[in-house]
């Protein structure tokens, strides 16, 4: 696998990252790589993902430093440019990033000799009724204490436009694509399409749409399902509603979400992956679908995304359970499957004796 070019997104508030990135630029000083630094807030101006990794020189490998908000921003600027991501674990609760701190350099080898596994992911993308800004006021508010917001997403010039199927923006979200109140003491009252079909009208407040990837932030908080970050489809979750129907939908790839703003509702800003974009007004909406591009994120190995589950979310065993002795391995971890187990992903204890087996 060769890496021509490497792309370097940085959490600057971490002492961890800097000396991680020390590490990461020296090795692509030893091979001859290629190495910018790509910072969402450069010069102190509003950078589209374009912009950022044209800067960068079009880079094929980004590696980020942090937790998962550092590995959302490399998600951007991978996607944009159709590049690899590789995340460094440097947070407390993510499920994203995937190479432990010390093995910063043995990632990188492992990358190079082409001894890793790429892993597609669903990305997510709209359509609107119109463009999405953030007002000048609004702007003010949020950059109090960080930096700039994003500049408002593009029009994709690949798609065509028309006044009943609204304007195709440029984004990509890996986690999801959020519509929430902007008033405290008001919710927002929302029309929910599946397919283009009303699925129900919502009082809440926030109404968002997440990958398979993405059901473990914000939806998950909410109350919505764990989905394994391999399967496909979308996830509606509704946040706090107003309403005896409270339940997720999990909708399949190519069934799409609308959500409309009802005439009497207040305004409503839309965020994706956790980064405002847009207000959208009464009688404005969005349509959310799967992305035709794919994010291609680096794996060193099989992804014990459950044990992962277990070990973040500090989940516990009920306590009669735990009466009644530890549950042995379902299935032999020394021996090959049997055929007709053969075709499924099976992940054994990581404390057997037989490594190579998970």
């Amino acid at each position: 696998m060769t890496v021509s070019r490497l792309g370097l997104v940085v959490h600057g508030g971490r002492e961890r990252a800097a000396e991680a990135a020390r590490t990461v630029r020296e090795w692509c000083a030893e091979h001859g790589v290629p190495c910018a630094d790509i910072d969402v807030w450069r010069d102190g101006g509003r950078h589209s993902a374009r912009e950022e990794v044209d800067a960068a020189g079009d880079p094929d490998l980004i590696v980020t430093l942090g937790g998962d908000g550092t590995f959302l921003r490399g998600a951007r600027l991978a996607a944009e440019h159709d590049a690899m991501v590789l995340g460094v674990d440097l947070g407390r609760v993510g499920f994203l990033t995937e190479v432990p701190f010390a093995e910063v350099r043995a990632a990188l080898d492992a990358v190079r000799e082409d001894r890793v596994d790429v892993e597609s992911r669903m990305l997510l993308t709209l359509r609107a009724s119109c463009r999405l800004k953030v007002p000048a006021e609004m702007e003010a508010l949020m950059r109090y204490g960080r930096g700039p917001l994003l500049p408002p997403p593009r029009v994709r010039t690949d798609c065509q436009v028309d006044d009943e199927w609204g304007i195709p923006l440029n984004v990509y979200a890996l986690n999801d694509i959020v519509l929430e109140k902007l008033s405290r003491d008001r919710q927002v009252s929302v029309g929910v399409y599946v397919s283009g079909r009303l699925l129900a009208s919502y009082s809440a407040d926030a109404l968002l749409v997440a990958t398979p990837t993405g059901s473990t932030a914000y939806s998950f908080a909410a109350g919505g399902p764990v989905v394994s970050p391999r399967a496909e489809g979308l996830v509606f979750t509704p946040v706090a509603p107003h309403m005896a129907f409270d339940r997720s939908v999990v909708t399949a790839p190519d069934e799409p979400v609308g959500l409309r703003v009802l005439e009497r509702s207040g305004q409503a800003a839309v965020s994706i992956d956790g980064q405002l974009r847009g207000v959208l007004d009464p009688g404005d909406w969005i349509g959310v679908y799967a992305a035709p591009r794919r994010l291609r994120a680096v794996r060193l190995g099989p992804m014990d995304f459950y044990g992962r589950l277990r070990e973040r979310m500090n989940l516990t065993d009920a306590p009669a359970a735990v009466a009644d002795g530890s549950p042995p391995p379902l299935w032999s971890v020394t021996t090959p499957p049997p055929g007709d187990l053969a075709h499924l992903t099976l992940l054994t204890d990581p404390g057997a004796d037989d490594p190579d087996s998970w």
